[in-house]
Parts: C-alpha cells; sequence; structure tokens
C-alpha cells in the first residue's frame, strides 16, 4: 500500500469519526448538556443536533422523565422513645438540566439522604400514637422541606409517600391486646344498652296495656254503673206504679207485689251455692194467683190508656 493510499485512508476514517462527533440525535426524555473546552454553554433538547468538533462536546446526559427513589428502611426514634422502621418511595423530576448537572453531584443520592434526615426529623417530634395515625401528615411536611432545599438543584419533588412504619414487636403486641380490650369494652357497651333499650320498651308496654286495661276496666264500669242505673229507675217506675196501685186500693196490686218478692227469694234459694233439693212448704196455687194478678194490673193498665179498651179476664178459683 502507498503513502498516498494510507493517507487517503486516515483521513476518510477521521471524517467519518468528525462526522459521528459533530452530528448528535438526543432522544425523546432526555437533554444533553454542551461544553466547549469544558465549560457549560447549552442545553440540546430532543432531536437532531450539529456540534463543531474537537471545538464542543457532550457534557452529560439528564434524564428529563419523573423517577423514582427507593428509601431503605432505617431505625428512628419517636418523641417518647420508641424505635420504629420506616422506608418509603419518592417521586422526582429534573426540570432544569444545567442545574441538576452541575449544581449538585450525584443527585440521586444527595435527594435520597435529604428525604431520610426529614424523615426522622418530622417523626422525631411525634409520639409513637401520631406517627401511625398521621402519616399523611408526615409526608405533607417532609415533601415541603425537601421541594424547597432541592430547588436550587433544578429538580421537583411530586410525591413523598412512607410505605410502611413498623414500630417493635413488643409493642404490636401490647397495642393489638389494647385493640382486645377496647373492641371488648365496646362489645359491652352495646349489650347493656341493648339490654337497657329491651327493658325499657317492655316497662313502657306493660305501661300502656296497664292504660288500656284501666279504660277498658273504666268503660265497663261505665256501662254496668249505666246499666245499674236504667234498671233502677225501671225498678222505680214499676213501684211508682204499684204504688199508685195501692193506694187506689187495687187488690190486685198487692198480689203483684208479694208474687214478685216471692219470685226473687225462690230464686235466690235456688241458686244457693251446694243447693241440690229445693223444698216448697208453701202452695203453688197462691203463686199462681199472683201471677194472675198481675195480668189483671196489666189489662187495667192498658184500659187507662185513651182509646183502648180490653175485655175483663176470666177469673180462676183459689
Amino acid at each position: 500500500m502507498s503513502m498516498g493510499t494510507l493517507l487517503a485512508v486516515v483521513l476518510l476514517f477521521a471524517g467519518v469519526v468528525i462526522l459521528f462527533k459533530a452530528v448528535r440525535m438526543v432522544p425523546q426524555g432526555y437533554e444533553w448538556t454542551v461544553e466547549a473546552f469544558g465549560k457549560y454553554t447549552h442545553t440540546m433538547t430532543p432531536g437532531l443536533h450539529f456540534l463543531i468538533p474537537i471545538y464542543q462536546g457532550v457534557g452529560r446526559k439528564i434524564n428529563m422523565m419523573e423517577q423514582v427513589l427507593e428509601v431503605p428502611s432505617q431505625d428512628v426514634i419517636t418523641k417518647d422513645n420508641a424505635v420504629v422502621k420506616v422506608d418509603g418511595i419518592v417521586f422526582f423530576q429534573v426540570l432544569d438540566a444545567a442545574k441538576a448537572a452541575y449544581e449538585v453531584a450525584q443527585l440521586e443520592i444527595a435527594t435520597l439522604n435529604l428525604v431520610m434526615t426529614n424523615i426522622r426529623t418530622s417523626i422525631g417530634s411525634m409520639d409513637l400514637d401520631e406517627s401511625l395515625s398521621k402519616r399523611d401528615e408526615i409526608n405533607a411536611k417532609v415533601l415541603v422541606a425537601v421541594d424547597q432545599a432541592t430547588h436550587p438543584w433544578g429538580i421537583k419533588v411530586n410525591r413523598i409517600e412512607l410505605k410502611d412504619i413498623q414500630p417493635p414487636r413488643d409493642l404490636i403486641e401490647s397495642m393489638a391486646r389494647q385493640m382486645k380490650a377496647e373492641r371488648e369494652k365496646r362489645a359491652n357497651i352495646l349489650e347493656a344498652e341493648g339490654f337497657r333499650q329491651s327493658a325499657i320498651l317492655k316497662a313502657e308496654g306493660e305501661k300502656q296495656s296497664t292504660i288500656l286495661e284501666a279504660e277498658g276496666n273504666r268503660e265497663a264500669a261505665f256501662r254496668e254503673a249505666e246499666a245499674r242505673e236504667r234498671l233502677a229507675m225501671a225498678e222505680a217506675k214499676a213501684t211508682e206504679v204499684v204504688s199508685n196501685a195501692i193506694a187506689s186500693g187495687n187488690v190486685q196490686a198487692i198480689n203483684y207485689f208479694v208474687a214478685q218478692k216471692y219470685i226473687e227469694a225462690f230464686k235466690a234459694l235456688a241458686e244457693a251455692p251446694n243447693q241440690k233439693f229445693v223444698m216448697m212448704p208453701m202452695e203453688s196455687a197462691g203463686v199462681i194467683g199472683s201471677l194472675a194478678g198481675i195480668g189483671e194490673l196489666a189489662k187495667e193498665a192498658l184500659n187507662q190508656q185513651p182509646g183502648r179498651a180490653v175485655a175483663p179476664a176470666p177469673r180462676t178459683g183459689g
């Protein structure tokens, strides 16, 4: 191979290398910084770019997509001296490639250490119960602190989430016993409340039943008294009629009165308890005669009405 051929090959190879150095294609989701003799000049966005070989070169290739950092588990002491294990996750995104490339060394490690420090600070200012129940408050507090601290680095911290807060095993067992006792207490309270409500409803029912029964007895007594009153009025009227008849010298009225008392006495004797036999020492004819007298009274009462006349009844032998 002659010197001319060798020189041509070398020049061709150098031209290819220079071409590759001069033409650069930045992929989507990334930004590359450009340095001139080691000094930052500008940033290349996604797409095709041309550089001056030897004079310009690519400095840093920065990922502009949202990234995730795993926060490793660490021991944290709470305000009441309880040791808990805490881990989490961080979502951040680079907004300024130049600042992320030149304002901080090892961006991810710096961000991670900053998050871990603020988690210890936030949980250390709370009791164990607060740290377990106020996870959202801890996330918000750490997010604000870390976002402010990382702003000069050209990144934006979008979310910080605590994945797990694990207290010591003995505390977990103690909390489990406490929760069990609390649930049993609430169950006993609910059961007692149920018994109390049942007793109240039962007493209310008995009260209503007593009231209704008393009202029923009152109504029955009122009806019974009204019936007795009407019966007494009827008896009084009958007695008045008989008295008027007696006063006028009617013998049949006297027979009616005697027969009525006789029948009432006989009825009382017949309805006496354990009474199997009833002996009648007096004649039946007297009773029949008295009944005949009642009939005569009724006929006379009808004859006294205007427009009515009743024929005299035949007399029976006594």
